[in-house]
């Protein structure tokens, strides 16, 4: 059994409002507590202007200049300015193959860490422009919206937490709305899908989730496609049915399109929705099955990044798959040698029921080619790899996954395994969310998605005049970067 934490990651505060600001403004440490964060030499950058009024009266110009010169991160390091109230931290300035430029990883644990009071708080993150999108997920992940802690006064223990930027370097000007929206929505969307995973199946079945699905449609105007229960026998999606059949709440897979026009590709994410994951007929051990609540976190991401794309203005039809079951066990499970028939018309003999995460995706994906017609379907999903542990097991299930695509379909297919990034401790990350905003950030309207993504060109100093060439060059190398794309986490 586990009681309630007594750190913020054990959920004894819920912090309501996250909001992301060009100037915080001034503030007492004691009624609203501070923290500022960033790379050492960075910290160094800053003036006394810039920072007094967040501090005083309890903070002199004399203290900051102390702490700063004894800040030793190792990897990282902290210093209390004034008691639990105002704090200035370090972040690793240097880069290694376990430490990406922007240190974002050391991040939320070192928030974690510091702001643990019960007023409402102020993080000032010291970087440059580039490292603005990184910091910012970070920051998300360290403040977890699901808490059921008892005794928690909700009333009470509900925080705003205000964020500002300062960048150093050559771009040191304020923040635009348009990019502290963008920010906003990412960070909302990590914490919705970090929300969804921490929620244990008694509070998110299959139901529960398009309830989840529901919502974000209803925001965004958009009316999901549900297919659930016998009609997925029906209409020939023997993977999601058959892993979902025997549990209370039927499977679905759920659609939410968006189709702006003058689209010129139509891409497809679709995401692993298995909302608890029991390892069927094939049982999972008593310690291999806690934690199993995760294995909707591909689904969970998915939603999370589409409600962000489409607040973003996405300019190309996107579609955003959920394949909703709960491996359950029961009187109608699946059994190891049952056969089931695919959407794809393929047929799947079963010798593992814990394997399942293949077999809704492999309808998933199937649906999106023959059916959505997308040109590029990306799947996420927790893959752990039960069937073939010993030999590749990502590569396994996912090439198991294109195979009811086609593999002489000419689109392009991406596979991403979050198994191990799901979760850090006892915390869901959110993770997929920031990730998929970042490969498709061309394709929105935002400067900063455009700035941070992999794929593409950028366009800014291109005639108007040659406007179409560059578009169609653009989806050319979209396509081709994508197919040289892996990303795997196991």
């Amino acid at each position: 059994m586990k009681g309630g934490g007594s750190s913020r990651s054990g959920g004894a505060v819920v912090v309501e409002h996250l909001t992301f600001t060009a100037n915080a403004g001034d503030s007492d440490p004691r009624s609203r507590a501070v923290l500022f964060a960033g790379q050492l030499p960075n910290l160094h950058k800053l003036a006394w202007s810039q920072v007094k009024g967040k501090l005083e009266p309890r903070v002199t110009q004399e203290v900051w200049k102390t702490a700063l010169r004894i800040l030793n991160p190792n990897p990282v390091d902290t210093c209390s300015l004034w008691l639990k109230h105002a704090f200035v931290a370090a972040l690793p300035a240097k880069v290694s193959r376990h430490n990406s430029p922007s240190s974002a990883q050391f991040l939320t644990r070192l928030i974690c860490n510091s702001l643990t009071g019960k007023t409402d708080q102020c993080i000032v993150l010291v970087c440059e422009y580039a490292d603005v999108f990184a910091l910012a997920c970070a920051l998300a992940r360290a403040f977890p919206l699901f808490t059921r802690r008892t005794g928690l006064d909700k009333r009470e223990d509900k925080l705003t937490v205000t964020v500002q930027f300062i960048l150093v370097g050559e771009n040191t000007e304020p923040l635009c709305e348009s990019t502290l929206a963008c920010l906003s929505n990412v960070a909302e969307g990590i914490r919705l899908a970090a929300r969804i995973v921490d929620m244990p199946c008694c509070e998110m079945n299959t139901d529960d989730f398009l309830v989840e699905i529901n919502l974000v449609g209803s925001e965004l105007g958009i009316i999901p496609t549900i297919i659930r229960g016998e009609e997925l026998n029906h209409k020939g999606f023997g993977g999601i049915y058959g892993v979902g059949k025997a549990a209370m709440n039927p499977p679905a897979l759920a659609i939410l399109s968006h189709t702006p026009e003058d689209a010129t590709q139509t891409i497809a994410w679709v995401g692993k929705g298995i909302v608890y994951d029991t390892g069927g007929l094939s049982i999972k051990s008593k310690t291999h099955m806690p934690g199993m609540k995760r294995d909707c976190g591909g689904a969970a991401a998915v939603l999370g990044a589409f409600r962000a794309a489409v607040k973003q203005g996405f300019k190309e039809n996107l579609h955003a798959l959920f394949c909703l079951a709960e491996n359950a066990v029961g009187a109608k499970a699946t059994r190891p040698d049952d056969i089931h028939r695919l959407y794809s018309g393929k047929t799947v003999e079963i010798n593992n029921t814990d394997a399942e995460g293949r077999l809704v995706l492999a309808d998933g994906v199937c649906y999106a080619c023959k059916d959505l017609k997308a040109d590029i379907i990306l799947d996420i999903a927790t893959l752990t790899g039960a069937q073939d542990r010993a030999n590749a097991a990502s590569s396994c299930a996912g090439l198991f996954i294109q195979a009811h695509i086609g593999f002489d379909w000419p689109g392009v297919w991406v596979h991403i395994d979050m198994a191990s990034t799901v979760h850090s401790g006892a915390r869901a990350t959110g993770y997929g969310v920031a990730l998929l905003l970042a490969l498709f950030g061309r394709a929105t309207d935002n400067a900063l998605l455009k700035n941070i993504s992999p794929v593409g060109v950028n366009f800014a100093t291109e005639a108007d005049d040659a406007m179409e060439n560059c578009l169609k060059k653009r989806r050319h190398e979209f396509c081709l970067k994508l197919c040289s794309l892996s990303v795997v986490h196991n």
